[in-house]
């Protein structure tokens, strides 16, 4: 899958294609609008690309102490681009894993 079939997905479909990985529901929910379901499943993952996930939701959310937080524990500064740029990074990211 590319990014542009992730984000046809999200258009598309009222659920997350089957077998995606937890960092990419997560994300996937994220983009839907459901910031809940997305912090839910992120906060669940402890894996690096989980604590970046987690720390991109929590700078969407506006609070950035928590944030700083989870960035550290990806082992990243919380970077100074556009949200929605940051989201197509990790998702960039995750699916070349």
């Amino acid at each position: 899958m590319d990014r542009e079939a992730f984000v046809q997905s999200v258009a598309a479909d009222d659920d997350p294609p089957a077998g995606l990985a937890a960092v990419l529901q997560s994300l996937w929910w994220d983009k839907k609008g459901d910031w809940d379901r997305a912090h839910a499943i992120a906060q669940a993952i402890p894996t690096v690309l989980g604590s970046a996930v987690h720390a991109y939701l929590h700078r969407e959310e506006g609070v950035l102490w928590n944030a700083d937080y989870w960035y550290a524990r990806a082992g990243r500064p919380r970077p100074e681009i556009p949200l929605e740029d940051e989201w197509q990074a990790l998702v960039d990211e995750i699916l070349a894993g």
